[in-house]
């Protein structure tokens, strides 16, 4: 498995494993399907902002992480927020870990400090990865969001870099 910066060939692989999470579960707040354009443009914003959208590769793509400024303002300039994604096939053999380390390594080379993750509270092995990967919970907000007609609880957590 390759972890790499995503390509534009990469991007309806990418659309196929986000949009049915973005449709169908909690774990994204979101309800808002990603386009190839908009996915494109994000892409091109996260490099622009020397951040970086990362895929593993293994002769197709298992998943995706990318991260981006916190909070706007300059204040925040060495906080970031990621996402970190997994095809259907991919838990538990690694992915999202070779995923993460490569995104901290590449946040740490470009002067970040702190890494954030919010979490759905409905996502038990989304806090309990990022728990095995070094984050640890700062805050559950409660009904922060709202998706599928109900209120969510978002849990928000740290790492240091």
């Amino acid at each position: 498995m390759l972890i790499r910066p995503a390509r534009p060939a990469d991007i309806a692989p990418i659309l196929a494993i986000w949009n049915p999470i973005i449709r169908d579960t909690t774990v994204t707040f979101s309800s808002e399907e990603k386009t190839p354009e908009s996915l494109a443009a994000m892409m091109a914003a996260r490099r622009a902002g020397g951040r970086e959208f990362f895929v593993a590769d293994a002769g197709g793509i298992l998943g995706f992480a990318t991260y981006a400024q916190f909070r706007a303002g300059n204040g925040y300039a060495h906080a970031m927020e990621h996402t970190v994604i997994l095809g259907p096939n991919a838990s538990g053999q690694g992915v999202g870990r070779a995923l993460m380390t490569h995104l901290e390594d590449h946040a740490r080379a470009g002067g970040a400090h702190t890494l954030f993750a919010g979490v759905s509270g409905e996502n038990a092995p989304g806090i309990a990865f990022h728990e095995r990967v070094g984050f640890r919970t700062l805050a559950r907000l409660p009904e922060a969001g709202r998706k599928f007609g109900r209120w969510l609880d978002l849990v928000l957590m740290m790492k240091l870099l």
